[in-house]
C-alpha cells in the first residue's frame, strides 16, 4: 500500500502533466479557431465554383475531357491527409482504419503528414510521394500536390484518385472520408446543384456568359478545381485535427484535475488515519504509565 510520502509524489507528477496538457489546449484552441475560419471561408466559393461546374455541363461534351473520363481501375492512387504529431484523440487512429479498406496489391499512396507516412511503411505498402506542408498552407504550396495527382492520372499509370482525409464537422465532431478527386464523376456536379442558392439557377445554361467560350472555359477551369479541392481538404484536416487535439488536451486536463482530487482525498484520509493512530498510541501510553 502506498504511504503518503508516494501519493505527494504521484500527484506533483500528475500536477506538472496537467499544466503541460492545459497549455497544449490553449494552444490548440488558438490554432483551431483560425483553422476553422479557414475551412469554413473556403466552402462558399466551391459551392459557387460548383455552380460553374453545373452551368459549363449543359454546354459541353464533359465526356471529352481527360479528367472526367471513367476507365476501369488497374491501379488507384490515394492521397492520405494526416497529422504530423499525435496527441489528437483517435483522428489519425480512424484515419488509417480507413486507409486499410483499400487492397495494398492495386493501390499506391500520396502522403502530407508524418502519421500518413508512417502506416503507409508501416504496413509496407507503395509510396510515390510524400509532401512536407506548412500549419497554415496557402493554396500555391498545396498545388504541387494536384499537380502530382493530375500528373499521374493523366499518364495513365493510375486510373482513379481518392482523397482520404478527415472532413470538419464541428469542434467535436471530425469524420475521416474517402472522396473520388479523379475521374470528377457527374455526382460531384449534381451535388453542386443541392448547395447553391434558389434563385441562382444553377441548371440552367444561360445562367453564366462564357469567354472565349465554354469549352475553353472547361479546360482551364477542371484543373484549377481539382486544385482547389485538394486545399479545401487539407484546410478541413488542419481544422479538424486542431479540434480534435484541444478537446483531447482538455479531456486529459479534466482526467488529471480528477485524479489529483481523488489522491488528494486519499492522502487526507490516510494522514487522519496516522494521527488518529499516534493519538491512541500516546493515549495508551499514559493509561499505561498511570496505571
Amino acid at each position: 500500500m502506498a504511504n503518503t510520502q508516494d501519493i505527494r509524489r504521484r500527484i506533483k507528477s500528475i500536477r506538472n502533466t496537467a499544466q503541460i496538457t492545459k497549455a497544449m489546449q490553449m494552444v490548440a484552441a488558438s490554432k483551431m479557431r483560425k483553422a476553422q475560419q479557414h475551412a469554413l471561408a473556403g466552402r462558399p466559393y466551391s459551392n459557387a465554383l460548383n455552380r460553374v461546374l453545373v452551368s459549363l455541363k449543359g454546354r459541353t461534351d464533359p465526356l471529352l475531357h481527360p479528367l472526367l473520363q471513367v476507365r476501369p481501375v488497374r491501379k488507384e492512387l490515394v492521397l492520405a491527409i494526416s497529422t504530423d504529431k499525435g496527441l489528437a484523440g483517435a483522428l489519425n487512429t480512424n484515419l488509417m482504419r480507413e486507409a486499410t479498406t483499400f487492397a495494398a496489391d492495386k493501390t499506391a499512396y500520396v502522403t502530407s503528414g508524418r502519421k500518413a507516412r508512417q502506416f503507409v511503411a508501416r504496413t509496407r505498402r507503395e509510396l510515390l510521394a510524400d509532401f512536407e506542408l506548412k500549419d497554415a498552407p496557402t493554396i500555391l504550396e498545396t498545388k504541387a500536390i494536384s499537380k502530382f495527382c493530375v500528373e499521374k492520372f493523366l499518364s495513365g499509370e493510375v486510373d482513379k484518385v481518392t482523397v482520404l482525409y478527415t472532413h470538419f464537422v464541428n469542434t467535436i465532431s471530425q469524420k475521416p472520408v474517402a472522396q473520388t478527386l479523379l475521374p470528377i464523376s457527374p455526382f460531384i456536379f449534381e451535388a453542386a446543384q443541392d448547395t447553391a442558392a434558389p434563385n441562382d439557377a444553377p441548371g440552367d445554361p444561360l445562367a453564366y456568359s462564357f469567354e472565349p467560350n465554354a469549352d475553353a472555359v472547361l479546360d482551364f477551369i477542371l484543373p484549377y478545381y481539382v486544385q482547389y479541392q485538394v486545399f479545401q481538404m487539407i484546410l478541413d484536416a488542419r481544422a479538424s485535427e486542431h479540434s480534435a487535439r484541444m478537446v483531447a488536451m482538455k479531456n486529459a486536463t479534466d482526467n488529471a484535475n480528477q485524479f489529483i482530487k481523488d489522491l488528494t482525498l486519499e492522502y487526507n484520509k490516510m494522514r487522519q488515519a496516522s494521527i488518529t493512530t499516534e493519538l491512541l498510541e500516546i493515549a495508551t501510553a499514559q493509561m499505561a504509565l498511570g496505571g
